[in-house]
């Protein structure tokens, strides 16, 4: 017994300055077992095409760069990129339709021809494969994707899918029609993601919180109470009135541009720009993420026309229209959800 509890606490010892299992990491091997039979750490260049468009992104000296711009991706891209990647290689299918079982228009039936959402994956020795994403299901709990030089087509979870949407959608906001400076954004647009891509927003202000979702047919409606939707049997019809309201609202600031950039701020510089206590707090979330796509905060007024703002927590301060907080407050008094 002695022993045992100096080998215990030997372990315990060894727990806490390592943070992990003593020798357990060379004793687990990464296993893909997703569509792609790569580590994301083996992928050298990335091209996602949707929507008549493209953008490039590419490791530079072991950091994610936009093609097109100088310096290193912001991070919150960065991580959806990653992310995208990692659930390429170890997410596995629902379901593999054998080539027996299709036939030419069924691509074009599944969203494949053409596909929605291409991404083209090229390893470090130079080895690429593309990963089409197509329609969903018809219970919406799954895209239909096609593998390159695979005759098969598979049935993968909804958020492997919509992560490429993202990444894709991140990139070309950044890159902008004239070109971007994505390390400080410029008078570039101040959510990091477009509208298209978000699925639930909350705003807080005032001391209360408000949630907006989009139903099944993506319609705008704000959510009232509380309860569980892990019975299924929950269904939300958006009030076509109310819809109209928050979608002009949130369509117009999706289009919400910085003014000027202040630069980063630390927790003691916060207080400053009245972003210690934020006036107003927007959480952005992408479909079937409980995680924020970005947390955007309000401060207080820079001047008459102007208020601080930053993507919270690691953003830099920036100034937006007054407008733009002030858009916000009135769409919550428009659904009767003001102070």
């Amino acid at each position: 017994m002695p022993l045992l509890a100096v080998v215990l606490v030997a372990l315990l010892g060894l727990l806490v300055l390592s943070g992990e299992w003593p020798a357990l990491r060379s004793k687990v091997a990464f296993a893909p077992k997703g569509l792609l039979a790569l580590t994301p750490a083996d992928v050298r260049r990335v091209e996602i095409r949707s929507d008549g468009d493209s953008v490039v992104l590419l490791r530079r000296e072991g950091a994610w760069a936009i093609e097109g711009l100088d310096g290193t991706m912001p991070a919150e891209l960065r991580t959806h990129l990653e992310t995208a990647l990692r659930l390429a290689t170890v997410s596995e299918p629902a379901r593999e339709i054998q080539a027996g079982e299709l036939s030419p228009a069924s691509f074009a039936g599944f969203g494949l021809d053409p596909p929605a959402t291409v991404a083209v994956i090229e390893a470090v020795d130079g080895t690429a494969t593309s990963v089409n994403v197509g329609a969903l299901n018809p219970a919406n709990t799954s895209h239909y994707v096609r593998v390159s030089g695979r005759p098969a087509v598979y049935l993968m979870p909804r958020h492997v899918g919509e992560e490429w949407r993202v990444t894709f959608d991140m990139t070309r906001r950044l890159r902008g029609p004239a070109g971007a400076d994505a390390a400080s954004r410029g008078k570039s647009l101040l959510l990091p993601v477009s509208m298209a891509q978000v699925w639930a927003l909350e705003i807080v202000f005032a001391g209360k919180l408000t949630r907006f979702e989009r139903d099944a047919g993506g319609n705008w409606f704000r959510h009232l109470g509380q309860h569980n939707h892990a019975a299924g049997n929950v269904v939300h019809v958006a009030d076509s009135e109310q819809a109209r309201i928050i979608d002009a609202a949130l369509r117009a600031f999706d289009a919400a541009a910085v003014e000027t950039r202040i630069g980063a701020a630390d927790p003691s510089q916060l207080a400053r720009y009245g972003l210690n206590l934020p006036s107003l707090i927007v959480l952005v979330f992408a479909r079937d993420a409980p995680a924020p796509l970005a947390r955007l905060e309000f401060g207080a007024s820079a001047d008459s026309l102007d208020r601080y703002a930053r993507l919270a927590p690691e953003g830099a301060v920036v100034t937006v229209a007054e407008f733009e907080m002030r858009r916000l407050t009135e769409l919550l008094r428009a659904v009767g959800a003001g102070s």
